[in-house]
């Protein structure tokens, strides 16, 4: 008789129950998934807190890593090539969920601050499936938008007029946002020549990964600043407190946690699942969406009115309150984070 499929199973990932029908399915905490845990299972289903190396799967069965993430900085990707694992992420499935969050941050921001944002410079750092959606509703809401992304742009010499070198986009822009990818040249990127770039009353964001950015270093700058906020933190979920102090918005890693995105990013892994061992039914698996993304269009409206919709939608100011009361629970508020919908 055939020996039935094992599978491990971050529990935070949602609509996983599925396997279950395929597969004995251990579902755990990242924080329990180790080698004694994942060395007789065929597959792992994570996210980006469970660390995918020689160290975890040496010796396991494993020959599948689905990740219900866009990045793969947390799998050693040489490794598990080397020795016959396949990986599949979910490349973009909370793009929309992220643009969602920046632009409520920075219109909350503005309001609070009383800042106004009518023909402001937005720089966009990093332009892949994130990146770009901000570029094309920041565009739609009036902004000037730069953007620098060199590996794009050596891939289409062709577009070159469409980016921008990195210190003129620092030194025009009034607001810059980090969407890059965490990989080994990208550790500390912003720095002290990064922010001493930045214009003086500029808005800094950080929606990628909290390693990209020098946290020491950001402290010291962000009096220079007209608003910094962190959705990102090094070292989580034990994050800095004196930086949590400072920044004007704090959220604990959940920039991309929309209804709609956890549904693309479940789907993806099931799928890869259903791929590569070749089940029929997952591989076209579907959830069905119960929460309806709201229609939204910025053109043509006030700084105000933009800035209420937003918020209507998604009240930014909870995350940031619940983060400043509880910051050694951060892991939880993110495991038990209520998803939030998103606009198209």
């Amino acid at each position: 008789m055939e020996r039935k499929l094992r599978f491990v199973v971050d529990d935070a990932i949602p609509y996983m129950e599925v396997l279950q029908d395929w597969a004995d399915c251990l579902f755990c905490k990242a924080s329990d998934m180790g080698p004694e845990v994942v060395r007789d299972a065929d597959a792992l289903f994570v996210r980006t807190r469970t660390l995918c190396n020689a160290a975890l799967l040496e010796g396991s069965s494993v020959s599948l890593i689905a990740s219900a993430t866009i990045g793969t900085d947390h799998i050693d990707m040489g490794w598990c090539s080397e020795n016959g694992i396949q990986v599949s992420n979910a490349p973009g499935c909370n793009s929309s969920a992220v643009r969602q969050y920046l632009f409520t941050a920075l219109y909350a921001l503005a309001q609070r601050k009383g800042i106004s944002l009518s023909g402001l410079t937005l720089g966009v750092i990093g332009v892949g499936n994130v990146g770009s959606k901000v570029v094309d509703f920041g565009k739609k809401c009036g902004f000037k938008v730069l953007c620098n992304d060199p590996p794009r742009e050596n891939m289409e010499p062709h577009n070159a007029a469409f980016f921008t070198p990195l210190d003129q986009l620092l030194a025009e822009s009034d607001i810059v946002t980090l969407h890059i990818p965490l990989w080994k040249d990208n550790y500390q990127f912003a720095d002290g020549l990064f922010f001493e770039n930045m214009k003086e009353k500029a808005i800094f964001v950080n929606t990628s990964r909290g390693e990209i950015l020098c946290e020491e270093t950001l402290l010291s700058y962000v009096p220079k600043f007209s608003g910094v906020i962190l959705d990102v933190w090094r070292g989580e979920p034990k994050i800095n407190p004196e930086l949590l102090g400072k920044v004007d918005i704090a959220t604990p890693h959940i920039a991309g946690y929309s209804g709609q995105g956890k549904i693309n990013g479940s789907t993806a892994v099931v799928r890869a699942a259903g791929e590569h061992f070749c089940i029929d039914a997952l591989k076209s698996f579907t959830i069905k969406d119960e929460m309806m993304p709201v229609r939204f269009d910025p053109e043509g409206l006030s700084q105000r009115e933009i800035c209420d919709r937003l918020s209507a939608i998604y009240d930014i100011w909870e995350d940031d309150r619940v983060l400043r009361s509880y910051p050694d629970r951060f892991e939880e508020i993110r495991s038990h984070y209520n998803y939030r919908t998103e606009f198209i």
